[in-house]
């Protein structure tokens, strides 16, 4: 295994689109193309109901191993402005769609969601459902920082439906938290743990990193028994994404010396995954655990099982819309990502404009390929019919997959592939063999974070 963690550890992308952003085709995108094809998945599914990610991007402090678009300030009369702002936005989708959206599936990131007042986060829900209106079993969750999440916040937003809350933890040593500038004791995750599901919450996740600045495998042993004392419904066990290079972020408070090697990183992950399986956690896919119970396991046994902009989820809509600054939306026939400056996003909603400044339309081949990219990644197989062939080059990514078959890593038939118990951990590479655009043409500089 070392030599494979070895052998397969290069820059990848993780696949919550396809194609991935540094790859989409800018110069054939327009608004008013990105509109007609919201309004075609709207119209095609219109009982299926969509996705919304709402991003709220103010954080009072500087994480240093975030790699979210965020800005960093204490002023808290920004939030009635820029709530103002995203409701204005939605108004402008809402008007766009010919009946009223149902809401499937609304989950508030950043940021630091919990940064906003309890009471202009029930606003902001109490406006998006005016507009709109959630199915019975509409999964509703938000990401709360456990420094900061109160239990007026649990409550205000459990009172508009929320049920699910995922909270930050990252690992508990004190070295690593000060590392990454993440300073939060284990009394304050079982604070906010134990107040979500006195109200009532159904699902409280947990997110662990490995790979940080300074984590050693025994870090991680000791963060994961401190987790399963407070039993989270699901875990995200993260690989640290360490992308420095990219505009505004913060992951230079370390040196690359101070990160642990691709041996050590493996350790801890697989150090980390079996003791999770130890402890009952079903493992859902690439870095997502679950217990038997919960709602991402079950879509995983029924073949239900979808990965968007928000990662793994139980929900599978065909139109999911990202509103704030920087949110990506996906219509399953194009990507748009809004603009990244808070004032230029609430100049352009205060008129009226829909807020991209980028975006990709899927062509018939980029469809096909991320179909199977989805189900490589949500089911860890894949199969095509005849047909397929005359739109993508199967014996090009059969030929990319030959070396990691003889690695043990997948099966390979003449019209389907299986990825092996072996080859999970290797999912990313494995999907990157159907990524045609990488394979025609390579970064000439490295835009993804490693895979292991």
């Amino acid at each position: 295994m070392c030599e494979l963690v070895q052998k397969y550890n290069v820059p990848g992308p993780r696949y919550t689109s396809y194609p991935t952003v540094p790859y989409w085709d800018l110069e054939n995108f327009s608004g008013k193309l990105w509109k007609s094809t919201v309004l075609k998945a709207f119209q095609e599914s219109p009982d299926d109901g969509i996705s919304l990610y709402i991003h709220l991007p103010f954080c009072e402090s500087m994480c240093t191993f975030c790699g979210c678009h965020k800005r960093i300030t204490k002023r808290h009369e920004l939030e009635l402005p820029y709530i103002k702002s995203v409701l204005k936005e939605w108004k402008i989708y809402c008007e766009l769609l010919d009946a009223r959206p149902v809401i499937k599936e609304l989950h508030l990131g950043g940021g630091t969601p919990t940064f906003f007042s309890p009471e202009h986060l029930k606003l902001l829900v109490k406006g998006i459902l005016q507009l709109g209106k959630k199915t019975d079993d509409a999964d509703f969750s938000f990401e709360g920082h456990p420094n900061n999440t109160t239990r007026a916040h649990l409550k205000a937003l459990y009172d508009v439906g929320f049920r699910r809350v995922c909270y930050g933890v990252q690992d508990y040593n004190d070295t690593v938290q000060k590392a990454i500038n993440r300073i939060q004791p284990f009394e304050n995750v079982k604070k906010v743990t134990d107040w979500a599901r006195e109200i009532g919450y159904t699902s409280v996740g947990h997110d662990i990193i490995y790979g940080l600045p300074f984590q050693t495998v025994s870090h991680v042993e000791k963060t994961m028994e401190m987790t399963q004392v407070l039993k989270p419904d699901r875990i995200a066990f993260y690989s640290y994404a360490h992308v420095p290079w990219l505009k505004g972020n913060g992951q230079r408070g370390y040196k690359e010396s101070d990160l642990p090697t691709t041996e050590a990183k493996k350790q801890q992950y697989e150090l980390g995954k079996k003791m999770l399986t130890s402890f009952g956690y079903k493992d859902v896919g690439m870095d997502h655990f679950a217990v038997a119970s919960d709602d991402l396991y079950k879509a995983l046994t029924k073949g239900t099982l979808h990965r968007n902009f928000m990662g793994y989820t139980p929900s599978k809509t065909k139109l999911m819309i990202g509103l704030g600054v920087s949110s990506i939306s996906d219509s399953w026939y194009g990507f748009a990502q809004n603009v990244k400056s808070v004032e230029e996003y609430e100049h352009l909603v205060s008129h009226g404009v829909i807020p991209i400044f980028r975006g990709h339309i899927l062509n018939a081949e980029d469809q096909l390929i991320r179909k199977h990219i989805l189900n490589i990644m949500c089911q860890f197989e894949t199969s095509w019919v005849n047909s397929e062939s005359e739109i993508i080059d199967f014996q090009k990514i059969i030929e990319n997959l030959l070396e990691m078959e003889s690695d043990g890593l997948v099966t390979v038939g003449p019209n389907h592939i299986k990825v092996t118990e072996k080859g999970r951990p290797f999912v990313r590479n494995i999907s990157m063999a159907f990524d045609l655009k990488l394979h025609r043409k390579k970064p000439e500089t490295r835009i993804f974070s490693m895979t292991v």
